[in-house]
C-alpha cells in the first residue's frame, strides 16, 4: 500500500520525452491497469487506442494546441468510451489509472484533454474510431528526457482543503 501511495505522489506531467520507445509488453501493462478503474454500473465503456507510429503521433500533436509534445513521446493512449450515462467519469478514472501504472513503471505521462474539445472529432476520424465512441483523452508516453523527475511536487497543504462536517 505504501508504494501505491508513493507513486500518487511523485506522479507527474511529462512533456519532455528521450527517444527510448517503450515495449509492447509496457504498454500492456499500463491499459491492463486501466480496465480495473471504477466504472459506473460495471458497465466499463472504455476502448484504448495504443499509437506507437511516429507519423500519426505528429499527427495527433498537431490537432490540438496543448499536446504539441506529443510528437516527441514514444506512444499515446487514446481513450475512448461509449456514450453512457456517466462516460467522462468513467473514461477520467481509466486515464488516472493510465497515469499511474506509467508512473510505477518509470514512464513519464502526460494528460491531454478529449472530451468537449474541437479536434476529438478529428482524433476519432484518425483512429478510425466509431462515431458512437466518446475521445475522453490521450495520454502522451515516454521516458523522461530529464533525470529524477519522479519526486513529490508542492502541492495545498492538507489542512489547507480538508473539511468535516461542512465546508
Amino acid at each position: 500500500m505504501d508504494n501505491f501511495l508513493k507513486f500518487l505522489k511523485i506522479r507527474r506531467s511529462i512533456r519532455a520525452f528521450g527517444k527510448q520507445s517503450i515495449s509492447k509488453k509496457q504498454l500492456e501493462k499500463i491499459v491492463d491497469a486501466a480496465r480495473f478503474a471504477p466504472t459506473a454500473r460495471n458497465l466499463q465503456p472504455w476502448e484504448f487506442v495504443v499509437v506507437t507510429d511516429t507519423h500519426k503521433l505528429s499527427q495527433l500533436a498537431q490537432l490540438g494546441e496543448n499536446g504539441k509534445f506529443m510528437e516527441q513521446a514514444a506512444a499515446c493512449i487514446a481513450v475512448f468510451s461509449a456514450d453512457t450515462k456517466y462516460f467522462l467519469e468513467d473514461g477520467s478514472a481509466a486515464t488516472c489509472n493510465i497515469l499511474l501504472a506509467s508512473t510505477a513503471l518509470g514512464i513519464g505521462s502526460c494528460w491531454v484533454a478529449g472530451d468537449k474539445k474541437p479536434y476529438a472529432q478529428q482524433v476519432n476520424t484518425l483512429l478510425n474510431a466509431p462515431p458512437s465512441m466518446k475521445l475522453i483523452s490521450m495520454v502522451a508516453l515516454g521516458y523522461p528526457l530529464e533525470k529524477n523527475v519522479f519526486k513529490a511536487i508542492a502541492k495545498r497543504e492538507l489542512k489547507e482543503l480538508l473539511h468535516w462536517e461542512k465546508f
